[in-house]
């Protein structure tokens, strides 16, 4: 049985990974507004994969027979200063997800809690490809800078995402 600090942080995650949805979708809206409809479609997968994964928290902690709890998720940040912003604003994000999964496994790691040591691996795999992700598309787009071209093709390229729960 899970420990009621551990069933707690899961709940605590569980709802950071629905506001990150939010947030994406967030950023999704600002690209939308400035006609950048590539990355636009970027973030609305990005915000379905964060669905995912707080489905999947919420699908645990109701096999291991714990009540999943939901929280007011807070309004996100709507404004940003360019599409390499919203890039920015995305790793950050990630990061402290990053750091929230080593918290998650700390404490199951202290509780033996080995099944949700399992469970937890693979979103500790994951994060390393998310803020992998972030970096290669803030790199990019850096690189591009004011190359309207490059930014159009690449924009195109990333409106080609179509989040799969088999990824």
């Amino acid at each position: 049985m899970l420990s009621t600090e551990l069933t707690a942080a899961l709940n605590k995650q569980m709802n950071e990974e629905f506001a990150a949805a939010h947030a994406y979708m967030a950023m999704a809206a600002y690209c939308a507004k400035e006609s950048y409809d590539g990355f636009a479609n970027f973030y609305e997968q990005q915000a379905a994969e964060e669905r995912f994964h707080g489905t999947k928290i919420y699908n645990y902690l109701n096999d291991r027979d714990q009540h999943a709890k939901f929280s007011e998720i807070p309004a996100p940040k709507t404004e940003f200063s360019s599409v390499l912003d919203t890039f920015e604003a995305g790793l950050a994000q990630e990061q402290q997800v990053t750091a929230n999964f080593y918290n998650l496994a700390e404490l199951a790691k202290n509780d033996k809690e080995f099944s949700t040591i399992s469970f937890l691996n693979w979103f500790l795999d994951e994060q390393v490809e998310e803020e992998a992700m972030f970096k290669k598309h803030i790199d990019y787009i850096r690189r591009i800078k004011d190359d309207a071209n490059a930014l159009y093709l690449y924009e195109k390229e990333l409106g080609k995402r179509n989040f799969s729960e088999e990824e």
